[in-house]
């Protein structure tokens, strides 16, 4: 029952995530960060299976920190995007990866900018994507309130406004949620979203 979504305004874009680790009927943790900073000014949020998305992501971001070393300059937005869509290409006449990926980030040239990235290697530009069962509440929420010149706060208010129908439609909906933005500024993480804390068993000698 993952969900991952997200959206881009003039200024900044959002990635929103839930924060369960699942396999079959068991939920092994709620505090799962499904949103990978690629570098200082990019987000890759990914859902699938959980080796999967470890593996293919972290490969990804290995990747371009090695560009920048390299060269010396940060790939762009648009070019990590397009490296991710030929790694899943390559990968899927072998040993595919079952990860879906929305890759957001932020260009001084360019500004935001918002890729849906899916398992079979399709890429696309877009200003809002969701990957997951949740992904049918949250593109009906954006398609009816999401402006391009929305502020910060609208921005977060709509996807408090997804989260909170994620919550209420879906049989097993996800309790905890967290939220990332990447602007000027850079990618940071902006709030959780916690209806569910992890506790720790206590500890028998």
């Amino acid at each position: 029952m993952e969900s991952v979504f997200g959206f881009v305004c003039k200024d900044f874009a959002v990635v929103v995530a839930d924060a369960s680790s699942v396999h079959s009927i068991l939920v092994h943790k709620t505090n799962e960060d499904k949103i990978m900073h690629l570098d200082s000014h990019k987000l890759l949020g990914a859902s699938g299976e959980t080796g999967d998305r470890a593996q293919f992501t972290e490969f990804i971001q290995k990747n371009v920190a090695l560009y920048q070393f390299r060269n010396g300059i940060p790939l762009t937005t648009s070019a990590a995007a397009n490296f991710t869509r030929g790694e899943l290409a390559t990968a899927l006449r072998k040993n595919p990866y079952m990860v879906n990926i929305i890759l957001a980030g932020y260009d001084k040239e360019t500004g935001p900018s918002l890729y849906f990235i899916d398992y079979i290697a399709s890429l696309h530009k877009l200003d809002r994507a969701a990957f997951g069962y949740g992904s049918y509440f949250a593109l009906s929420m954006m398609d009816r309130y999401h402006r391009l010149d929305m502020t910060l706060e609208e921005a977060i208010e709509l996807a408090d406004k997804c989260i909170f129908e994620i919550r209420k439609r879906l049989v097993v909906g996800p309790p905890n949620f967290l939220i990332k933005i990447v602007d000027k500024d850079g990618a940071r993480l902006h709030s959780w979203r916690m209806s569910i804390e992890e506790s720790h068993a206590p500890v028998v000698n």
